[in-house]
């Protein structure tokens, strides 16, 4: 109970610097990496949980890039590790009106589009600065972060130890497998990276009444990856509306096809890998249920999916 007053008493301090009344502060529930506070009508405030620091700070870095495209993100006020107000590093940003939306965005392939023009090799992620352009960072702000590499990895290999450890039987693995390996002759794995958001889901963004796209938040999981990465936080009936939009947006010369293999690599795979995992009720991810991802693949595909997803199988 003494935390609890503690971490109030330092969002109440944070919010008296920022010209807020501590009346106007009301934490948000929710939040695996950081917890979030209203601080009035014009800011928010996320105090980073414990073991999720680089993430924040990374984020410093990917927001600017990100908004410098024209993505449609909060802009950092301020961020801050001294630990002299908080006890955990802490960013505070734009406030922006809106409710998790309950249907795909209009706007959101359009969004994906405008980040993934932001490339490994000349596109380095920037800075925050503040509205004078000044850096906004307190603490180690000369410290740049190295945004992480995520990959393709090894399905196969997945799929063998399901067979060893009893998950799977022969014939389904070797099914498996050959499903893998038929979807690998479909993808060129030696394209260039991009920065993606790396949790594109319903949780993560902002919408209107009327369903249009405010905001794309929380940037802990970016990652310079494959594109067909950011699509796998989406249910594959979602994405297989998203893509052809994504393409006559995107810069990209990956044709719908190319991308859906891609991305049904990856749920696929994700979705072999959470069988073995512990159950956890209170994630509340369409993704987190362990069985989640492979009854998603189901109804998908027996649903009448269109082109170019039922050559894929």
């Amino acid at each position: 109970m003494g935390e609890q007053h503690d971490v109030l008493d330092q969002v109440t301090e944070i919010a008296r610097r920022h010209g807020v009344d501590p009346a106007e502060v009301k934490e948000v529930a929710g939040g695996v990496a950081n917890r979030g506070f209203v601080l009035g009508e014009k800011l928010f405030l996320r105090v980073c949980r414990p073991g999720f620091e680089a993430d924040l700070l990374k984020e410093t870095h990917v927001v600017p890039a990100a908004r410098s495209v024209g993505v449609l993100t909060p802009a950092i006020i301020q961020y801050d590790d001294t630990r002299r107000l908080a006890d955990s590093p802490y960013v505070v940003t734009e406030r922006v009106h809106g409710t998790e939306p309950t249907d795909l965005p209009p706007r959101l392939a359009e969004q994906l589009a405008c980040l993934h023009q932001l490339d490994l090799h000349n596109e380095p992620p920037a800075r925050a600065t503040g509205t004078d352009g000044a850096p906004v960072a307190a603490g180690a702000a000369g410290a740049a972060p190295v945004v992480p590499e995520d990959d393709w990895s090894d399905p196969w290999r997945t799929v063998d130890e399901l067979g060893s450890r009893g998950y799977l039987d022969p014939g389904t693995a070797d099914w498996l497998t050959g499903w893998f390996t038929r979807l690998a002759d479909r993808i060129d794995r030696s394209r260039p990276k991009v920065l993606i958001h790396g949790d594109v889901a319903a949780h993560n963004l902002l919408v209107d009444p009327a369903n249009n796209l405010r905001a794309l938040i929380d940037w802990g999981d970016a990652a310079w990856a494959p594109r067909a990465m950011d699509f796998a936080k989406l249910p594959l009936t979602q994405v297989a509306v998203l893509l052809p939009d994504y393409v006559r947006h995107s810069q990209t010369s990956d044709s719908e096809q190319d991308l859906a293999a891609a991305t049904l690599w990856f749920h696929l795979h994700w979705a072999l890998a959470r069988i073995p995992s512990t159950p956890d009720p209170n994630q509340r991810h369409w993704t987190a249920p362990t069985a989640s991802r492979l009854i998603n693949l189901l109804h998908f595909f027996t649903t009448s999916p269109p082109a170019p997803w039922t050559g894929l199988t």
